[in-house]
């Protein structure tokens, strides 16, 4: 490239920064809003042991065991009990303003006695298929651990003679039954996300998407603005050439772009404490989407005849993304012909190669197709940008 080609993108580039700053509203935007979305998906996403769920508690059988078992509930934070009189068979939830309802039949606890336990009756809201399981488990477990204390309790309970008989029973026997009664454990090993943090999951999503929603759009609009207010054929008649055009567009755009990623990166560590690895790695893989999106506001912005046509069209494009990039859910939980229609998206490798050296600390062998996908992508959107300007100028 020479002095006189650079100087025409430089002067391209600096019309455009112009225009960005004179418009306010643009501005604003730049400024104000990933900062915004940042905390707000951030805490949408961060996700941790859920505490305090309104839950009513029906209590039909009132004896010392039913009481203890009561105890153990309340100490459990996943709910905040409402106890209640009566014995409600299907507990109105929506009327009681609760996501759960558990309740103790009458003779819960000599059903126990007997060897032929009662179940309880838990009521759950499952309009969210994320939360429903997760409150199931919790009952499930103080009810385990309640089961566990009331075993032993009996244990300790039992006569002398009943010891005295075990003391009979061959040794391998009686450590079958110990081994029995003694809940069996899982060495529990965590890899990648030993905190288990969702925002350490999703926070590839909210960079990606917040840079997507707003290089899109905003790329977009470029040149569309220049046709609607009949500029752009004046610049076709200049001596630049659609290259230098193209570069002059993009560039304004792509410093905006880095200075936006830095702000969120550090927004991200500083307030939700998420811990960023291999960050030269990283900072190619954001330069590397960051063209591939600017390249796709750019094809955009050439087809678009105005700038409505050019934010309809980005929003057409933009909308998808949010379900089937996998920003925020596995892609595995995606039917596998839908997984297909996903690796269209520039943010499903962003996400995939940001994980991949981010959670996993993996190599080039791993991200690195992604990375070429990126790269590819990149390759696609802007030779397809400048032949469209080439039709223009004809």
């Amino acid at each position: 490239m020479n002095r006189t080609s650079l100087d025409a993108i430089l002067s391209v580039a600096r019309k455009e920064f112009l225009h960005i700053y004179r418009d306010r509203r643009v501005l604003i935007l730049l400024l104000v809003l990933p900062p915004i979305f940042t905390l707000v998906f951030g805490h949408a996403f961060e996700a941790g042991e859920m505490t305090d769920v309104p839950a009513v508690l029906i209590n039909a059988d009132a004896t010392p065991r039913t009481e203890r078992f009561v105890e153990r509930l309340l100490a459990n934070k996943t709910f905040r009990w409402r106890k209640e009189e009566g014995a409600a068979v299907n507990p109105d939830l929506l009327g009681q303003g609760v996501q759960a309802a558990l309740v103790i039949p009458p003779g819960w606890s000599e059903s126990l006695a007997n060897g032929k336990p009662v179940p309880l009756q838990l009521h759950l809201d499952a309009s969210d298929t994320n939360v429903a399981p997760q409150l199931y488990g919790s009952v499930q477990e103080t009810l385990g651990a309640f089961q566990l204390a009331e075993r032993q309790e009996m244990i300790d309970a039992l006569p002398e003679e009943v010891f005295d008989m075990a003391e009979k029973i061959p040794v391998e026997v009686r450590k079958q039954f110990v081994s029995a009664m003694e809940p069996w454990s899982i060495d529990e090993k965590l890899l990648y996300n030993p905190r288990e943090r969702f925002i350490d999951y999703v926070i590839p999503g909210v960079i990606g998407l917040i840079l997507q929603l707003i290089t899109v759009t905003l790329m977009a609009c470029t040149i569309a603005r220049e046709r609607e207010s009949g500029t752009l054929y004046q610049l076709m008649v200049t001596s630049l050439h659609r290259r230098e055009i193209v570069l002059g567009k993009v560039l304004p755009y792509l410093a905006i772009s880095l200075a936006l990623i830095g702000m969120i990166v550090l927004l991200a560590g500083w307030h939700f404490e998420v811990a960023f690895h291999q960050p030269i790695v990283l900072a190619v893989i954001c330069l590397v989407f960051l063209l591939c999106s600017l390249g796709l506001g750019l094809v955009i912005s050439a087809v678009s005849r105005t700038q409505t046509q050019a934010i309809q069209f980005s929003v057409f494009f933009l909308l998808p993304v949010f379900v089937l990039s996998g920003a925020f859910a596995p892609l595995e939980q995606l039917p596998a012909g839908i997984r297909y229609v996903s690796e269209l998206f520039p943010l499903t490798h962003f996400c995939r190669a940001f994980r991949l050296v981010n959670l996993y600390h993996a190599g080039p062998a791993f991200y690195g197709p992604s990375l070429l996908v990126l790269c590819l992508g990149t390759l696609i959107t802007f030779l397809g940008a400048a032949f469209l300007l080439r039709r223009i100028e004809q």
